[in-house]
């Protein structure tokens, strides 16, 4: 009796052994390997069983037969053909016609051979099994947000590099600053089912938990994670442990040793803090805290007391963070030590990245003043936040005053290279100083090729503006559609 086959479309056609042996035949052929004709008389044999087929079902017998007789890397050039033919079909019928479907055993290839130009991209990832997956991952993530979240014209610009849309490779917000002083106050806890820290209460402690937390949740996000006034909240501790310049040494030299250890998918995590070197006018009469507590409310001991009586205080509950300047210098001092002499082999650590604040009351000629600026001509670690000048406007009559509109050091945030944050903006929205101070970041980042606009609108400065008012346009849409899906 005549068998049939069904194909995709619900048609019955005449049965064509010869169809099979051809298909069997070149995945024989791709794999280098010789042909074996059992392999072909063994699919023909079980289609003996009934009348009627399905492509798909002859398919599945072809790859039986193929692993029965253990000719593995054939089988897989079949699957893998079989696969393709799928994608080629879906794409013709226009199943998932806005979908980019990408290439396994090329993505994986380019990576493996180092021709993928996303190796290289970010100078904090290392080539490694971890950079690997998150290399493939990355790619397939990238194409969902310009297939299915952005327009297309959206997606187009970004891939004709009319733009570029950084961290495609992330389903998640750009960057973050944290509150120390809130991780302080509480410890490192409240995921459910995690493992949970109290407070810190010495140095050493309140280190390990700021570590953790930015290695944790530089996974959560694309970008930098940042503390600010590292210095400042950090300070009490060193006094509450009489800690010695060595003793703070080793912490910060194991502090930093950890956040540049390449646990981020193949990178270190990305990290910022800043340094407010003297402190600030905001936090001089405020105190440090453990579970809303003052820091030091349980530790009554007459050689802490003698050492607060010292600093001009009654009682160690009387202590504030303007009592703390000489341990904020030691904890500078530590970290600049640390970072102008790099790891065993000299290198420079790239993280945490500092921001230091160049203020009114900067120490031009304090202990540290020399080393910070050692550092920066040697290795440049820093980044410098001036509010210095700007400060300031002569009035009609040539006096000074204060320029209402300067940045003011207590209302920046530098979160990381990229992005600095004007917190007068946030007060705007309701908050409050204390409510989002510190508790902020970025949505994303888009840079717009520049370059490109002035080599083709050379001479033609109205057709210039007119192609970057939208492109700022395309941007700033993309940037709204990311908050949105975040």
């Amino acid at each position: 009796m005549e068998k049939y086959v069904i194909k995709r479309n619900g048609d019955y056609k005449p049965f064509e052994s010869f169809k099979i042996e051809d298909a069997i035949t070149k995945s024989f052929k791709s794999a280098t390997t010789a042909f074996d004709e059992s392999v072909f008389e063994s699919v023909i044999e079980g289609l003996q069983s009934k009348e009627t087929w399905a492509v798909e079902e002859i398919q599945d017998l072809i790859e039986k037969s193929l692993f029965e007789k253990q000719y593995f890397e054939v089988m897989r050039s079949f699957m893998l053909y079989r696969h393709t033919r799928k994608l080629q079909r879906e794409h013709v019928e226009g199943i998932n016609e806005d979908t980019t479907y990408v290439d396994s055993s090329q993505t994986i290839a380019e990576y493996i051979e180092q021709t993928d130009w996303r190796i290289n991209a970010n100078a904090n990832t290392s080539y490694s099994n971890a950079g690997l997956v998150n290399n493939v991952a990355g790619k397939i993530i990238a194409n969902y947000w310009l297939d299915k979240v952005y327009t297309k014209e959206e997606g187009y610009a970004h891939r004709n590099g009319d733009i570029h849309i950084h961290d495609l490779d992330c389903l998640t917000g750009y960057c973050a600053g944290w509150s120390l002083r809130v991780l302080l106050n509480e410890g490192f806890n409240g995921v459910r089912g995690r493992v949970e820290s109290k407070a810190p209460s010495h140095f050493r402690e309140a280190l390990g938990q700021m570590a953790n937390f930015l290695g944790i949740l530089q996974s959560e996000w694309a970008g930098a994670q940042a503390f600010s006034s590292f210095d400042t909240y950090l300070a009490p501790y060193v006094f509450k442990d009489n800690l010695s310049f060595d003793d703070v040494l080793k912490a910060v030299r194991s502090f930093v040793y950890n956040l540049n250890v390449p646990a981020r998918w193949g990178q270190s995590p990305f990290t910022n803090i800043t340094l407010d070197w003297m402190v600030p006018e905001d936090l001089k009469t405020q105190i440090p805290t453990k579970n809303d507590l003052h820091f030091f409310e349980n530790n009554f001991n007459q050689e802490l007391l003698a050492r607060a009586k010292e600093r001009g205080v009654e009682k160690v509950t009387d202590l504030r963070y303007e009592h703390f300047q000489k341990e904020m210098n030691l904890i500078n001092k530590a970290y600049y030590t640390v970072m102008t002499e790099g790891d065993a082999n000299g290198q420079p650590f790239t993280f945490p990245i500092p921001t230091v604040n160049i203020t009114e009351e900067f120490d031009w000629d304090g202990e540290n003043t020399d080393l910070l600026f050692e550092n920066t001509a040697k290795i440049g670690s820093s980044y410098f936040q001036n509010f210095i000048g700007s400060q300031y406007k002569l009035d009609e009559n040539g006096n000074k005053i204060e320029n209402e509109n300067a940045y003011k050091p207590n209302a920046v945030r530098s979160m990381c290279c990229r992005l600095q944050l004007d917190l007068r903006e946030l007060l705007k929205r309701g908050n409050g100083l204390f409510g989002s101070a510190e508790m902020t970041g970025s949505i994303g980042v888009v840079t717009i090729n520049m370059a490109r606009l002035g080599y083709l609108y050379r001479g033609n400065k109205e057709e210039l503006y007119k192609q970057l008012d939208k492109l700022l346009y395309i941007s700033k849409s993309t940037l709204e559609k990311k908050r949105v899906f975040i």
